[in-house]
């Protein structure tokens, strides 16, 4: 196998257990990091067709890859303020439980 296609294999690995820990959980952390998983396996993607793509292709994988973990930070950090928001009514991060947003 060449290299494109097992970090192609690992980043679809990582991208359908991220998926998978959004689908399944209820806790709202554990949804969070699923969502950082599916978007760590994006990057992974941008530097995988980055390397291995043509050779008069620029720096665009490492640009792509920089704003995806800008905006993954500023995601993380409103995603957990809103998160503790909530336990902090509800006392309780179990999304089932949230049934309104009223204060």
């Amino acid at each position: 196998m060449n290299p494109l296609a097992v970090l192609l294999t690992l980043s679809a690995l990582l991208f359908a257990l991220g998926l998978l820990g959004v689908l399944t959980r209820r806790n709202a952390i554990l949804i969070l990091v699923g969502i950082e998983l599916m978007l760590n396996a994006a990057n992974l993607n941008f530097i995988a067709f980055w390397r291995y793509g043509p050779p008069e292709a620029a720096l665009t994988g490492p640009t792509m890859v920089l704003f995806s973990i800008a905006i993954a930070a500023a995601e993380a950090a409103v995603g957990l303020a809103i998160i503790l928001m909530v336990f902090r009514h509800t006392k309780s991060t179990d999304l089932n439980k949230l049934d309104s947003l009223r204060g």
